[in-house]
């Protein structure tokens, strides 16, 4: 192809991030993900609705996730798009909206969600700790589960590879279809040096989830997602994608 010669458009496409837990690398997988996207031709943008846990620094609040997030995005984008509750505590987001007097809610959250799709061709949501974390504990309740259902978007899981990796992913997966949302592939994350039989332990994920591995990210003292973006497979990931678009089409015809 001519260096001058237009770049063929690229489908629009969104996910939704999760993790079996709290600490198994989401915002890593992540950013891994949104350097692969971009290395295949897209305009990428992370986005992480709810963070938990800040601090005042060079004039601002600072959440390393959120950093992590907009450092690996190609298309730059105001701070309140990436992440319109960022919130000081490090606890469940809706305790620490509690400390700070704050509801989450999901206008903000939508609204900027599709501020960032018409602004990128490709936009990562990274949830926050497992499918299933509390956003508000009073009249209206709702949950990151309810989080993913609302911006109707296929799900990436990260599977952290320590012990008790094999429950939590089987529950995990069992959680998102419940909530009539495809399961798009999922990674496996190196996130315990010293386990045991680790290898054994990611072909039984194999064998147990009936979704595609994306890869594998090795464990890292300092995780590099520039690095570590050619150990993902898109492919599976974007033929899920469309066939979730599709049929969401189908239905709304």
């Amino acid at each position: 192809m001519s260096p001058h010669a237009p770049v063929p458009p690229v489908a629009p496409f969104a996910c939704f991030v999760t993790g079996t837990d709290t600490g198994v690398g989401k915002t890593h997988a992540s950013a891994t993900l949104l350097r692969a996207l971009h290395g295949a031709g897209y305009r990428t943008a992370g986005m992480k609705p709810v963070a938990s846990g800040s601090e005042w620094r060079d004039g601002h609040w600072h959440n390393d996730d959120v950093a992590q997030l907009r450092a690996a995005s190609s298309v730059a984008v105001p701070l309140g798009q990436t992440c319109p509750f960022l919130l000081r505590t490090p606890c469940s987001p809706h305790l620490a909206a509690a400390q700070e007097g704050v509801r989450i809610t999901r206008a903000p959250i939508r609204a900027a969600f599709d501020a960032l799709r018409r602004q990128a061709d490709a936009v990562v949501v990274e949830g926050v700790g497992g499918f299933n974390v509390p956003l508000d504990a009073g009249a209206v309740r709702w949950n990151t589960a309810d989080l993913a259902v609302m911006l109707s978007v296929p799900v990436v899981m990260v599977v952290g590879i320590r012990l008790g990796c094999l429950n939590h992913a089987v529950l995990t997966a069992e959680a998102i279809r419940a909530r009539g949302l495809p399961l798009a592939g999922w990674i496996a994350n190196r996130v315990d040096p010293d386990m045991l039989l680790a290898d054994e332990n990611i072909a039984t994920l194999h064998a147990s989830l009936d979704a595609p591995c994306l890869g594998e990210l090795p464990w890292q003292l300092a995780p590099a997602a520039a690095a570590a973006a050619g150990r993902l497979e898109l492919a599976p990931l974007l033929a899920a994608a469309s066939r979730y678009q599709a049929e969401a089409a189908g239905l709304a015809a």
